[in-house]
C-alpha cells in the first residue's frame, strides 16, 4: 500500500499560470489488463453480464449487482447509499463500475485486490444481497439450467458452478465496461480543438493547484504502475474544516475497518475523476449533492485552498471533459427457472 505524502507529492506540479503540461497527462487505454489466470472470452463475458444482471443472485430475488452499479447510465445508482434486500441502506456510496478494471484496488477501503475478488463481496452481505452462503449461491446457480450449461461451456464439463467462477465470469464482463475517446482523451491525443478555452483553463488550474497529485494516471485514480492488490490511498479530510463538520466524513474510519492499523484511519482509496460529471452524489457517504460544491470540498479538504467561483467552474468544466464514450448496454436474456420459483426457498 503507498500513501503518498501531500507535500512531497506536490513538489514539482506547479507550473508556469498559462501553458498545460501534456505530458503530465495519460490518456485511457482502450483495453484493460487481463489477469492470466482469468482470460477473456465471449462466452465468459456474455456469461458475466447475465449474471451481472440477475437479481435471483439475492436471497428475495431483488437485487442485481446493476441495481447498485448502473452500466445504463453512469455505473452508479444515483444515491447517497445504495438499498439492499429488505429494503437495508449501506453505509458507502456505490462507486462507478465504469473504468473500475484500471484500478489495483476495489471498494472505498481497498478491501479486494481484484474485480474477482470485489464480485464475491455483495452476494454474501447480509445488507446487499443477502445469501447465506457461497454454496447456497452455488446451489442456486445450479438449480439453472442454462447457467449450468453455459458454466460447463465456459470452464468445463467438471465442478464448472462455483462461486469463484462466476466471480471470474462477472470480472470478464466488467473488464469490457471502458469509456474511452472522451474530450480530455482526444485533446491530449493531439486535437487541441477538442477542449472549449474554459476546459482548457480548468487543465492547468488542476494541474497548478496540486489535484493532479493524487488524481493522476489515465484513471485520475493514482498511479497506473501499481501491481493489482497495491492500493493507492489519501486521507480524507487532510485538513480539518467545515465541510467536515457539515457532511460528517471523518465519522467514518476507512481502510482503518480493514486493517486495524492507527494509521489507515480516515484513509481511502482515490477514486477515478473519469465520468465524474455523472456520478453524482461524490464521497464515501454520498453526502455532497453537485460536482461544484464537491469541487470546493476537496479543494478546502485536500489543499487547504479556498477556491472563487471563476476557479471552481473552470475546475468543474474540465472535470466534465473527462466524461467518455458509453460502448451501448443491452439487457441479456437471462435463463429460465424450470418450473418452479427459486427465490424466497432458503431458510
Amino acid at each position: 500500500m503507498k500513501v503518498w505524502p501531500m507535500k512531497f507529492l506536490l513538489c514539482g506540479v506547479f507550473i508556469a499560470a498559462f501553458s498545460v503540461n501534456v505530458a503530465a497527462f495519460e490518456a485511457l487505454p482502450d483495453q484493460a489488463p487481463v489477469p492470466k489466470d482469468n482470460p477473456m472470452s465471449k462466452a465468459k463475458i456474455e456469461l458475466g453480464k447475465q449474471l451481472f444482471f440477475d437479481p435471483r443472485l439475492s436471497i428475495d430475488g431483488t437485487v442485481s449487482c446493476n441495481s447498485c452499479h448502473n452500466v445504463m447510465a453512469g455505473g452508479t445508482d444515483s444515491r447517497s447509499t445504495s438499498v439492499g434486500v429488505n429494503g437495508q441502506r449501506g453505509g458507502r456510496n456505490a462507486p462507478t463500475v465504469w473504468n473500475s478494471a484500471f484500478l489495483t484496488v476495489q471498494f472505498w477501503d481497498g478491501r479486494a485486490a481484484t474485480l474477482e475478488d470485489q464480485a464475491k463481496g455483495p452476494p454474501l452481505n447480509p445488507i446487499e444481497m443477502g445469501m447465506a452462503s457461497a454454496q447456497a449461491v452455488e446451489d442456486r446457480l445450479k438449480a439453472i439450467p442454462g447457467y449450468v450449461s453455459q458454466f460447463r461451456a465456459v470452464f468445463g464439463k467438471k465442478n464448472a458452478v462455483t462461486y469463484d467462477n462466476m466471480a471470474k465470469a462477472i470480472a470478464a464482463y466488467e473488464r469490457t465496461l471502458i469509456t474511452p475517446n472522451s474530450a480530455f482523451d482526444r485533446f491530449i491525443k493531439g486535437d487541441k480543438k477538442a477542449l472549449t478555452a474554459q476546459q482548457q483553463k480548468g487543465m492547468k488550474l488542476f494541474e497548478s493547484i496540486g489535484c493532479i497529485a493524487c488524481h493522476s494516471g489515465a484513471n485520475f485514480a493514482g498511479p497506473m504502475n501499481l501491481a493489482m492488490g497495491e492500493g493507492f490511498y489519501q486521507k480524507f479530510p487532510t485538513y480539518p474544516n467545515k465541510y467536515d463538520e457539515k457532511y460528517k466524513f471523518s465519522k467514518e474510519n476507512g481502510r482503518f475497518d480493514v486493517t486495524k492499523e492507527t494509521s489507515d484511519k480516515n484513509l481511502w482509496r482515490v477514486q477515478t475523476l473519469r465520468n465524474i460529471a455523472v456520478t453524482a452524489p461524490y464521497f464515501h457517504n454520498g453526502a455532497v449533492k453537485t460536482l461544484h460544491e464537491a469541487v470546493r470540498v476537496m479543494a478546502k479538504s485536500q489543499l487547504n485552498k479556498d477556491l472563487n467561483d471563476h476557479q471552481v467552474n473552470d475546475l468543474v468544466a474540465f472535470l466534465n471533459s473527462l466524461t467518455g464514450e458509453f460502448p451501448k448496454q443491452t439487457l441479456p436474456r437471462l435463463p429460465d427457472t424450470a418450473f418452479s420459483s427459486l427465490v424466497g426457498s432458503e431458510k
